[in-house]
């Protein structure tokens, strides 16, 4: 089955997989703790990583509002209602863990 994708576009408007932002998002941390490029490099990175940071963030909080878990209630059908995360409340912009 092949795995649905999840797109965080970039400023282009190109979308970009989720997974592969997340790549790159890596890939950027592991170049400015390197402390091997110059500086207009690492600020140049530091503010792409911080773009895929809010988009990577944007699509998991649009996932987490897509969740929905299936209800019984009494005597009725099973439906659904939106998934609630049990007493942990997250900051703006915290993922909820």
């Amino acid at each position: 089955m092949p795995r649905a994708k999840a797109d965080a576009g970039d400023s282009d408007g190109e979308k970009i997989d989720f997974e592969e932002s997340m790549e790159r998002l890596e890939k950027i941390v592991a170049e400015l703790e390197s402390g091997e490029l110059s500086l207009e490099d690492s600020i140049a990175r530091y503010e792409e990583g911080m773009k895929l940071q809010r988009r990577l963030t944007d699509v998991l909080n649009q996932a987490e509002k897509r969740i929905e878990r299936l209800v019984e209630k009494e005597g009725g059908a099973p439906t659904t209602a939106a998934m609630e995360l049990s007493g942990r409340e997250s900051s703006e912009g915290e993922l909820p863990l």
